[in-house]
């Protein structure tokens, strides 16, 4: 009878080894079959698991793995840093984010969160350590480019702008061969990422320019960052463009903060008046070109680069270069594409087209319906310019909201402008003093009720000044 017991305990104990052992076998296929990678260590740190989906996520084979310690692959560069490490210290379940991946066959290390679990023995001593990983990459990856473009965004609210396709309401207008032969040297330069210098008097359509650039090139739906280095004090001109990491200084974020160069990553900036940059950020601004890397302030780690970088100045960079401000090696590497805008006094061809666009289009914006005198097209279209293109601009704006008549007359325009062609042969000087005395009466009527106090305010009959009136066919 104890022998046919002893019998069927033996029985039952093989069944229970058989069933563990397909238990075991089970649990070994749900390992190895889970969408979460799986790595256990035991209690020497040494690699006794690793399942498939933790070979693709890293891109290491088990047989790179299992019988290592993992110390020792943490010092080779497996990993950042070891969960392993800290569950033995602590005994408990701790989760961390971990840089991992086999960068040969990913061409990056992947962000994870791993998770290590202990698991303890009867005695309460720690037998394994099971660690579960979960590729974040991609969630990391997101918010990064949440960051970015909300910084992006900041940056309107400050002195930058910040565009990622051409506004659709900057027009290009022009006639004069010098600006078509600017245009299409952009059109065939844009597609390119080199740098390129644009040159040209204040007012002239540099950034425009900048604009049209980024919308040629194939870094269009990327960002494009303009930042003015003569506008930004010299102490925080560092800190905006190369970025910061947090504790760097006094007043600095606590969460650090990306510069302009790191959210131009992949698009363009446009460092406009580049002249005016102090010469120890042209070393640094150089540094960057050249390796295609940025670094934040306070920090020891690079970034890499791929920017477009186009300059603008209205002032001679050679010049600047001779007398010692600026520095050649930076000059060079910027205007590897140099291009000149002219002043508007160099191509009149384009004064009457402009003109006539900033005339409908002011018209249009304000619904205002008026007529602008053969004549005072003539002043205008003979007037120098000196301030280019945002003054030509400015003044037709000023016009169509400021003068109360239906036609724009030569005595609605500023003196300046009336002045220009004084001693001209097309435009005697009795005209002159005519359209200036005319300019001067309208501007007296517009502040006085009556004809009667403005013939008192400027000394004159007022029959006289209603005979003037009547000859100029106003009433």
């Amino acid at each position: 009878m104890t022998v046919h017991n002893s019998s069927l305990d033996h029985h039952d104990q093989v069944s229970a080894l058989d069933h563990y052992k397909d238990l075991a076998h089970k649990l070994e296929t749900v390992i190895e079959f889970s969408t979460d990678g799986i790595y256990v260590v035991d209690r020497y740190g040494i690699t006794v698991l690793v399942n498939r989906a933790y070979e693709e996520m890293t891109g290491y084979q088990k047989a790179d793995l299992i019988g290592k310690n993992v110390l020792d692959l943490t010092e080779r560069g497996y990993f950042d840093r070891s969960i392993s490490e800290l569950v033995f210290k602590e005994k408990k379940q701790l989760s961390i984010v971990q840089k991992i991946g086999n960068e040969e066959k990913l061409g990056e290390k992947k962000e994870v969160v791993v998770t290590g679990s202990p698991v303890f023995d009867d005695n309460g001593e720690l037998s394994l350590i099971v660690i579960s990983v979960s590729d974040i990459s991609e969630i990391s990856k997101m918010k990064r480019e949440l960051t970015k473009a909300m910084e992006t965004a900041e940056l309107n609210s400050h002195r930058f702008a910040v565009h990622t396709e051409f506004e659709k309401n900057q027009t290009i207008v022009f006639r004069s061969p010098q600006m078509k032969q600017v245009y299409e040297k952009i059109q065939q330069v844009a597609p390119f990422p080199t740098s390129i210098l644009l040159s040209g008097p204040s007012g002239v359509g540099k950034e425009m320019l900048t604009n049209l650039i980024h919308h040629f090139s194939q870094r269009k739906d990327k960002p494009l960052i303009k930042i003015n280095c003569g506008a930004i004090p010299e102490n925080l001109l560092e800190s905006e463009l190369f970025g910061y990491e947090k504790g760097s200084f006094t007043g600095a974020r606590q969460e650090g903060k990306a510069g302009l160069l790191e959210l131009a990553d992949e698009g363009t900036i446009m460092l406009d008046e580049i002249g005016e940059m102090p010469l120890a950020l042209q070393v640094k601004l150089l540094r960057v070109i050249q390796e295609k890397q940025v670094r934040r302030i306070g920090s020891n780690k690079t970034k890499d680069l791929d920017i477009r970088i186009i300059s603008v100045t209205n002032k001679n960079l050679e010049q600047l270069v001779k007398q010692g401000l600026f520095r050649e090696d930076l000059y060079y590497r910027l205007n590897v594409i140099s291009i000149d805008v002219p002043p508007l006094s160099e191509r009149p061809e384009d004064v009457q087209e402009l003109l006539k666009y900033f005339f409908s289009y002011f018209s249009k914006k304000y619904h205002i319906q008026k007529e602008i005198a053969y004549e005072t097209i003539r002043y205008l279209t003979a007037y120098h310019w000196p301030g280019n293109v945002r003054e030509l601009r400015n003044m037709v704006e000023n016009l169509i909201v400021s003068i109360p008549e239906n036609t724009l007359e030569p005595y609605h325009l500023p003196f300046r402008i009336t002045q220009v062609e004084q001693g001209s042969k097309e435009v005697p000087l009795k005209q002159m003093v005519q359209n200036y005395e005319k300019k001067l009466i309208m501007d007296a009527l517009q502040k006085k009720q009556s004809l009667r106090q403005t013939a008192k305010e400027l000394g004159i009959h007022h029959t006289t000044l209603v005979k003037k009136l009547q000859s100029w066919g106003i009433k």
